[in-house]
């Protein structure tokens, strides 16, 4: 049996190796907002059953400021690497 061959590696294009790390940074921080928004609800309901005290309200001030700080410019990245691979391709998601 013989061993598949590698396939003849082809020069990066940097705009699309640029793109693809936007990519996953724009992954990891909507993926970090969305944990940041699900634990203030955890938060949330952990301070309704046990009591409000001044540490929940921090923590819960802290994780949704931090979710909004990560997940607004996470969403804003994604959709400008998709309009950027949309542009490659000539294609409108708009229509």
């Amino acid at each position: 049996m013989t061993s598949p061959s590698d396939p003849p590696s082809l020069p990066l294009d940097p705009v699309l190796v640029r793109r693809d790390s936007l990519r996953r940074l724009a992954r990891l921080g909507q993926r970090l907002g969305y944990l940041a928004f699900v634990a203030s609800l955890v938060v949330f309901a952990a301070g309704l059953a046990s009591g409000f005290s001044d540490r929940v309200a921090t923590s819960l001030v802290v994780l949704l400021v931090t979710g909004s700080i990560v997940l607004a410019p996470a969403i804003v990245l994604h959709y400008a690497v998709r309009a950027a691979d949309d542009e490659d391709r000539d294609t409108d998601r708009r229509h």
